[in-house]
């Protein structure tokens, strides 16, 4: 595994570990990695942290300082910059984020010139050069060096193009939007207001510190309740990048993301428009999920879990939709990311074109009890390897035999350690979840 880049970047405490030093570094290899002979542009989007402005500065300098110009968004959506890169054929793009992440931690995403996640051979090689293994980078001179060019007209032509991938207008329909104080509070409400719906927001004022506290997709609790409070049709919740959407229906009822890929791939089969019958999710996909596919004769592959993982899958096969039950849904015919808003107007889409409200459409899929609990330890690799933490997982599947399943896994992104257990009842959940969990305060793993 990569020493600074999880599955989704270079993540970590902002001036902790991860400093401006590291981004200086980055932009300073970027620059010069896809700069070669000419002259590389390099697009730059961030969310709304307080210190986003410190690492997208940090990284433009060291990106022009390789010789690079640097064409900056400024505030706006990790899709939006996959977006741009695949438009205007930039070399590649940064976004700064830490996606989900409490407004404390950032991140560098790097997207490469097909806007997609970037590849495992260029990681090793920014890490060796972050390392000092390889020496100093040469500087560019004269008028080699690099600028900075103000850019927020592609943020722009992102918006645009969400609004032209509409079917139906919105209008008179009640939508909610929880923009989680990040990336998408301004771009969310401009789409749905453009396709006429009657737009309520909350958690739309970002002040640099408040990015995804007790809101957004990662704490629905907020949207459900003022969906039901305000009498909406559906409501919507992005994260702090806006690549991740869960829905809520008329009634305060959660949909998230195994929901919506199986309600889109349903619509698709019907329309004669799913590609190769297959279906792309990762290992944490709810057991429901695929009994529903099965039912309705859809095939389903399983990745591991991030998106970078469904989208290779997708690429390298040909299909067309797939994603995470947390809400990253790709949609391959439009993006090569996840898209958070992207992901709302295709629901819109279904329930627009079928005359079926969220709630119907989601009823056919039924999912098993599931109960998910992140434990954050000081060792990822000694956490996992510890024999009495192994033998209580072994434990728990064994007694969960074909009725259930066990899942321990390293957060890609975060010192944090996933459990999560199916089965057929809440209580059978909440046993096995938390027999697991004391296994590693006991043995002495999780710090407060």
């Amino acid at each position: 595994m990569a020493k600074y880049f999880g599955t989704d970047g270079f993540r970590g405490e902002a001036n902790v570990s991860l400093t401006v030093e590291h981004a200086f570094k980055v932009g300073r290899f970027l620059g010069w990695y896809y700069g070669g002979n000419k002259k590389c542009k390099v697009v730059i989007g961030k969310d709304t942290r307080r210190s986003s402005y410190m690492f997208e500065y940090a990284l433009s300098a060291g990106l022009t300082a390789s010789g690079a110009d640097v064409y900056l968004l400024h505030v706006t959506t990790t899709p939006s910059v996959s977006y741009v890169i695949n438009t205007e054929k930039f070399d590649c793009g940064i976004m700064v984020s830490a996606s989900h992440n409490p407004y404390y931690d950032n991140g560098i995403k790097i997207l490469n010139g097909l806007g997609e996640k970037l590849e495992d051979a260029v990681i090793e090689k920014i890490e060796e050069y972050l390392d000092g293994k390889n020496g100093e980078l040469p500087l560019a001179k004269r008028d080699k060096i690099g600028r900075t060019v103000d850019h927020s007209a592609g943020r722009n032509r992102y918006i645009g193009y969400l609004i032209s991938l509409a079917t139906r207008s919105y209008k008179n329909i009640k939508i909610g939007l929880d923009t989680a104080n990040g990336s998408a509070w301004m771009i969310a409400k401009s789409v749905f207001d453009a396709l006429g719906a009657r737009t309520y927001t909350i958690n739309n004022n970002p002040d640099g510190l408040n990015i995804n506290d007790g809101a957004g997709s990662t704490h629905i609790n907020g949207l459900q309740k003022y969906v039901v409070e305000n009498d909406l049709d559906v409501g919507f919740a992005f994260d702090g990048d806006a690549d991740r959407c869960l829905a809520v229906d008329s009634e305060g009822a959660l949909v998230d993301g195994d929901h919506i890929l199986y309600m889109y791939s349903l619509y698709l089969k019907e329309r004669g428009e799913l590609v190769n019958n297959t279906v792309v999710t990762t290992v944490m996909s709810n057991f429901g999920l695929y009994k529903a596919l099965d039912d309705a004769n859809i095939n389903y592959e399983k990745t591991a879990v991030g998106d970078k993982y469904v989208y290779e899958n997708m690429r390298e096969n040909g299909h067309c939709i797939g994603g995470e039950q947390s809400g990253h849904i790709i949609f391959s015919k439009y993006a090569t990311t996840g898209d958070g808003i992207l992901t709302a107007i295709k629901i819109m889409e279904v329930m627009l074109e079928k005359k079926m409200t969220l709630k119907k459409l989601a009823e056919a899929f039924v999912a098993y009890p599931q109960l998910l609990k992140n434990v954050r330890v000081a060792d990822k690799k000694a956490a996992m390897n510890d024999a009495d933490v192994q033998a209580a997982i072994k434990e728990a599947a064994e007694a969960l035999g074909t009725g259930g399943r066990v899942l321990v896994r390293e957060s890609g992104t975060e010192p944090v350690i996933r459990v999560m257990v199916e089965a057929e009842n809440d209580e059978l959940c909440e046993k096995h979840v938390n027999n697991i969990v004391d296994k590693f305060y006991k043995k002495g793993h999780i710090v407060q």
